[in-house]
């Protein structure tokens, strides 16, 4: 399936890439918050072995495969709300989020209590 992005989100990702000179968006999960697993996004300045690749929208985002189980199929979109700047993740595995919305969960999946 892989990683879609918007173009609004494309757009912010060209602007943060040309300022940290990196090869992608890296973009994961962590084991944090009430419900389980958090998004994380962050400058790709190399890829690794155990990456995958995608290409969307003129932009690349980089993966983890074992973090590609958690997120593979989303959608990242970008949203400016006043002074807020934030990804917005739409992401088909997850079946619940907690009441702050910082975290998720994905049925049919274990948690290998490793630290992400």
């Amino acid at each position: 399936m892989g990683i879609t992005v918007t173009d609004r989100a494309a757009r912010h990702i060209e602007r943060f890439l040309s300022k940290e000179s990196g090869v992608g968006l890296r973009f994961g999960v962590k084991t944090v918050g009430c419900s389980g697993l958090s998004y994380t996004f962050e400058c790709a300045r190399e890829t690794k072995n155990d990456d995958v690749c995608f290409s969307s929208s003129g932009v690349n985002v980089v993966v983890n495969k074992a973090d590609l189980l958690f997120i593979d199929g989303s959608i990242l979109d970008f949203e400016r709300k006043g002074l807020n700047e934030i990804f917005k993740v739409t992401n088909p595995k997850a079946m619940a989020t907690c009441g702050c919305g910082e975290s998720f969960t994905v049925e049919n999946t274990e948690l290998s209590g490793e630290e992400k």
